[in-house]
């Protein structure tokens, strides 16, 4: 693999990070912000809001690195990758379109039902294409790695195509004030978020070590290659 390869990996590994710390660290200290109750992009809103902005683009544009060094480590894999960009590129859009406010946050009056910014679904919509592009790429890929032999991360795979639309759901029951998740959706939405930045991290740790793995393993009945002027033995 190349060292060009090994970089755009390397931004794989610290996007996961660097979001989850910019979530946190704001969280704890971000007056009348509550982390069990509010979502993660209501962080952009307010004077310091830009932080959380900026983190959505930056690690937005790792995630796009690394979507496109990852064809070099899972032996020319398009479509997994394709999806792992697309879902760099709406963080982007998370961070440009800044969400509306939500009941309890930011502090001052009451945010009426129903009224909505232009930011604000532009925000929405790229928090939908999270939901269906991430998921995505885990079946994918778990099906790639079904033929490299690596059964663990099949599993993995699709334990976190599953867990993070399912987290998600919760949340979103949650932010919508249903009474008995609302205490908690910022709580769930904060686990989907890790599920899948874990997922993307540990890929982009181990992606170096997947051409020795696809070298040794092929799927069964693939038939192995013949020597140039050699028959069959």
């Amino acid at each position: 693999m190349s060292a060009r390869a090994r970089a755009l990996l390397g931004c794989g590994v610290v996007a996961g990070p660097v979001f989850v710390a910019a979530f946190v660290v704001q969280g704890a200290v971000r007056e009348g912000y509550d982390p069990l109750r509010d979502p993660v992009s209501s962080l952009a809103l307010g004077p310091a809001g830009w932080v959380q902005s900026a983190a959505f683009i930056v690690c937005g544009l790792l995630t796009m690195a690394f979507a496109a060094g990852l064809p070099a480590a899972l032996r020319g894999a398009r479509w997994g990758p394709l999806l792992i960009g697309i879902w760099g590129l709406s963080l982007i859009g998370a961070g440009v379109f800044v969400t509306d406010p939500v009941p309890g946050y930011p502090p001052g009056p009451p945010v009426e039902p129903g009224v909505s910014t232009a930011s604000g679904r532009l925000h929405d919509l790229s928090a939908v294409v999270t939901l269906v592009t991430l998921p995505a790429a885990c079946l994918v890929l778990a099906r790639r790695f079904y033929g490299l032999g690596r059964r663990s991360w099949v599993v993995y795979s699709v334990v976190t195509a599953l867990a993070f639309p399912a987290f998600w759901v919760l949340a979103g029951l949650g932010f919508a004030q249903d009474p008995a998740l609302a205490g908690q959706a910022g709580l769930f939405q904060r686990a989907g978020i890790v599920v899948v930045w874990a997922w993307i991290t540990l890929l982009a740790w181990t992606g170096d070590r997947w051409p020795q793995v696809g070298a040794s393993r092929r799927p069964p009945g693939t038939p192995g290659r013949r020597r140039p002027g050699r028959g069959p033995s």
